[in-house]
């Protein structure tokens, strides 16, 4: 046995001796203590604006209940208003838009800047606790006019309310035939929510004034509500969607009237013709429309029968400002920037990355569709196989699955708003920071999906809202499928913060005791016991990890300390390997049966070392044994199989045209990925041709952050060019994390390590900022020749992983020039 196994193993036995004596007792006062904290945990996390498809809505982590949201438009053309309407975030529409300081827990403020509208709006939410249905909240709804627009500003804005499943929505009062004079209030009752009321304020702000007939009719100082009966499956259309788009189906019923009445020589201005008919009656969605001239400002409501007493907007006023002060004092100790973003610049920057990340935070639920066929095609093991898997999944017929539900971090709202597997890894890292509870709620959401097997789709589009974002030959979900296990690392993340809690001494990542953010992590004895109750999923998909990817290394006379540590990702195509995360990136040509990949036997390391550590703390002994045996032939096989000597790197493997196992180098993130997943040690002899690699501007390095592939790569660039060169801030993190880990390390390669970590960690920054400064966006990825973000705007998942590089030490103070910034 290796000696650095030792120590580890006696401590299981003692602990597993001490736990031996009293095992039932302590298991049940465990898991009482865990769903206390469950329990409170999620009376803050019930409401949220878990819609993140939206530029707002509001909803319960609750399957089939209330659903809210917010449309607008500028209503002073009658060609334009169609195109303008806001509702779902898309791409390329708004100037920049997103949570300036947010809270999951507490509520914060959220600005969208809006050009074709002319209009800046402003949401400020706050949650309220108190009661037994998850407390109330409240939304103050604003809108500035922008220097541009014209001084009498026409703004039409839409909220709605809609109840899918058992229970009511009903609004008050029927109003008068010309809509409502005051306040608008709605009651409802389900089973999970209990009764509660929501309050649309009458609000302050001008309205257009008369100039034509139809004005008498409906007064645009009226707020007008209209009630619908709609299935259950179209409530979620709204506004965009097929063409019985209820929004626009029916003013457009309502413009053919209009029309009409007037003729074409007399219509009604664009203000009056757009509006929604005040026909208040019983329903499950209720629209609650006004028109503004100029400024405006009304809010939102909701009160829960349970709680101590209703919200007020004088409540909201209030506590908006608490939250938002609270959040940038605790935002400044979790995350204090270090020298060179001490600057004031780097606050407003840094507090809106990580408010955007939380604020994708979703909920969402529905059914999938997934192709449990088995097919044999699906083993992958002959020549020519994707052409055989390709034909196996037209033959197919994917069915649908569940319902499931799933509370997750999206990596960005218009364009990836469902849950990704291995985005989410990255996406909990900072979360882990601020709000350990909550990560370990999200990561016991996607563990609930998994199957009997040990898989979860490594994409979550759940409910035909989510598909609607998808084209449908990506919709299908396959169990063979895998995805890089990127919770183990934030599995990882907790065991270090426990350690660091046991031990008193100061731990890397800070931990701010306060609340119901570090519940389960400040008593051992709930970390424990949430620990095992994870830990049979854990162990479930690491075993199916290993079976369904395994690679072949006996059959070619690979020779390697190991016959079964080799692995290859499935789904592979010519083009592609999709499931790898790392899609376009260059790989054998053609693909064979044979081919082993370096990238995915380093996640499996990974794996096995998280694993391994969760084992020894829960005092699991004959885990331990048979994990760490895992770990030392992944770690003998990661050399013996993927290092070329000739090429001084780490390279995929495949089988030649003389059935020879050969490898295949095409230098970039792949090549260095036993690195960044922290499995080689300070003294590793590979260590310096790695260094060697990342640092080279005609290879990995350029001033903007680590290329995906290598500038002297016959393939740098071309064609999708997403993995080809482009700069991707989760594999920088992990470089310049493990960076750190090798600066702070004695060995040989201390001191470049330290002055690679320090350039490295100044150009990703300055990267990010400067592309955020100038558009308003975080971007998917950087362009590595200048910098500009580029593909997904809005990408606020790993991107936002700058926050954490920019709390890491300084190593380089002492050779930077001071007035250097």
């Amino acid at each position: 046995m290796e000696p650095l196994l030792r120590w580890p193993l006696y401590a299981v036995l003692v602990g597993a001796l001490l736990l031996a004596q009293c095992p039932a007792i302590y298991a049940a006062a465990s898991a009482s203590t865990v769903l206390e904290i469950e329990k409170a945990s999620n009376d803050s996390l019930l409401w949220g604006p878990y819609r993140p498809n939206l530029y707002f809505g509001v909803r319960p982590r609750i399957p089939k209940s209330l659903m809210t949201g917010l449309l607008w438009a500028r209503v002073e053309d009658y060609q334009s208003v169609q195109h303008n309407f806001r509702h779902t975030c898309e791409q390329h529409e708004l100037d920049g838009y997103g949570w300036d300081e947010y809270d999951v827990r507490t509520g914060g403020r959220q600005t969208i800047h809006d050009p074709s509208n002319r209009l800046d709006l402003t949401t400020e939410f706050v949650k309220v606790p108190g009661g037994t249905h998850g407390g109330n909240w409240a939304v103050r709804i604003k809108g500035t006019p922008r220097a541009d627009a014209s001084p009498n500003l026409k703004t039409t804005v839409v909220w709605y309310a809609s109840l899918e499943g058992l229970g009511s929505l009903e609004v008050v009062d029927d109003g008068e035939d010309t809509g409502f004079d005051g306040d608008v209030k709605l009651k409802g009752q389900t089973m999970e929510l209990g009764d509660f009321d929501i309050t649309i304020t009458e609000g302050s702000g001008e309205h257009p004034p008369p100039g034509h007939p139809s004005y008498d009719e409906q007064p645009l100082d009226r707020t007008f509500v209209h009630s619908f009966q709609l299935p259950e499956d179209a409530l979620w259309q709204t506004k965009r969607g097929r063409s019985e788009a209820i929004l626009f189906a029916h003013l457009k019923t309502q413009i053919e009237a209009l029309l009409a009445k007037y003729g074409e020589d007399n219509p009604p201005p664009p203000a009056q013709v757009y509006t929604i008919s005040n026909e208040v009656a019983k329903g499950n969605l209720h629209m609650v429309q006004k028109v503004f001239e100029g400024a405006f400002e009304f809010d939102i409501l909701y009160s829960s029968a349970s709680a101590p007493e209703p919200v007020t907007s004088e409540d909201l006023t209030t506590r908006i400002k608490t939250v938002t002060k609270s959040f940038s004092s605790r935002f400044s100790e979790i995350f204090t920037p270090n020298a060179p973003f001490i600057k004031e610049r780097y606050d407003e920057f840094s507090k809106s990355l990580f408010s955007n990340l939380i604020g994708g935070i979703g909920y969402f639920y529905g059914d999938s569709r997934v192709d449990r066929s088995y097919a044999s095609e699906y083993e992958e093991d002959n020549e020519g196989f994707w052409e055989e898997a390709a034909e196996a999944r037209g033959r197919n017929v994917a069915e649908f699955e569940g319902p499931s539900e799933l509370f997750t971090s999206i990596p960005s709202r218009p364009f990836f708003p469902r849950g990704f597997l291995w985005d989410e890894g990255f996406h909990l890292l900072p979360v882990l920071d601020w709000d350990a509870d909550l990560t370990l709620d999200i990561i016991k959401s996607w563990f609930n999906l998994m199957d009997e097997d040990g898989w979860i789709g490594r994409e979550q589009i759940l409910g035909a809202e989510a598909r609607s974002k998808v084209p449908q030959e990506f919709q299908v979900q396959y169990p063979h499928y895998a995805n890089p296990p990127t919770l183990f690392m934030v599995l990882t993340g907790l065991i270090d913060k426990l350690e660091a809690l046991a031990s008193a001494k100061p731990s890397d990542q800070k931990i701010i005791p306060s609340g119901s953010y570090t519940s389960i992590l400040s008593s051992r004895e709930a970390s424990l016991q949430y620990l095992r109750d994870l830990y049979p999923l854990l162990m479930r998909q690491y075993r199916w990890f290993r079976k369904t990817q395994a690679g072949d290394i006996k059959s070619y006379d690979r020779e390697a300390f190991s016959t079964k540590e080799g692995y290859r990702w499935r789904g592979r195509t010519p083009q592609h390997i999709l499931t790898s995360g790392l899609d376009d990136y260059p790989r054998a040509q053609p693909p064979h049966p044979g081919e082993l990949h370096v990238d995915l036997i380093s996640w499996v390391g990974m794996m096995t070392r998280s694993l391994k550590r969760i084992a020894i703390i829960l005092g699991y002994a004959d885990d331990v044994a048979e994990i760490s045996g895992y770990e030392e032939a992944i770690i003998r096989n990661i050399d013996d199989l993927h290092w070329d000597d000739k090429e001084k790197t780490y390279c995929d493997a495949t089988i030649d045209d003389y059935e020879e196992s050969v490898h295949v180098c095409h230098k970039g993130y792949i090549s260095i990925f036993p690195f960044l997943t922290g499995l080689l040690p300070p003294d590793s002899p590979r260590l310096g041709e790695i260094l060697d690699l990342i640092h080279d501007p005609d290879e990995l390095w350029s001033d903007y952050g680590l290329r995906s592939l290598s500038k002297s790569d016959e393939l740098y660039g071309t064609e999708e060019n997403y993995w080809r060169g482009p700069i991707w801030m989760n594999m920088n993190y992990l470089a310049v994390n493990q960076l750190l880990v090798l600066a702070q390390a004695k060995g040989p390669h201390q001191k470049r390590a330290r002055k690679i970590y320090t350039e490295l960690r100044e150009n990703l920054v300055d990267t990010v900022y400067e592309s955020w400064k100038e558009t308003g966006f975080a971007w998917e990825q950087y362009n590595p020749e200048t910098g500009k973000g580029q593909r997904t705007q809005h990408f606020t998942g790993w991107t936002s992983l700058v926050v954490k590089i920019m709390a890491m030490p300084d190593l380089g103070s002492q050779t930077r020039d001071k007035d250097e910034l």
